[in-house]
């Protein structure tokens, strides 16, 4: 798969598994395992790069004695899920297309 598309349904995975309320990482790779397997490395250098991009925020609150950052998805991670919709409505067309049998074999 072509690096750039997986960085970019990776991004929108990580968006989508805090859109509904805020989570930490071990929670969020937990909540994608059924979809993806993350390392907590490739999930942390997303996370940085989306809280860079302003589409989430970091919070830390304690947790058993220890602090754990909370993330949050902004205003414009929620835009960039709905962009991705939308984008992936015309992807589903192009597959479509390339995968159409033909007729003459």
């Amino acid at each position: 798969m072509d690096v750039q598309l997986k960085r970019g349904l990776l991004d929108v995975c990580v968006l989508a598994a805090i859109k509904n309320e805020d989570s930490y990482g071990y929670q969020i790779i937990k909540d994608l395992k059924p979809c993806i397997e993350l390392s907590e490395s490739t999930l942390y250098t997303i996370l940085k790069r989306l809280e860079g991009a302003g589409m989430l925020t970091v919070r830390s609150a304690e947790h058993d004695g220890r602090l754990r950052k909370y993330y949050h998805i902004t205003e414009s991670g929620t835009r960039r899920i709905e962009d991705f919709k939308k984008e992936w409505r015309e992807v589903i067309s192009i597959y479509q297309f390339v995968t159409k049998e033909d007729p003459h074999e």
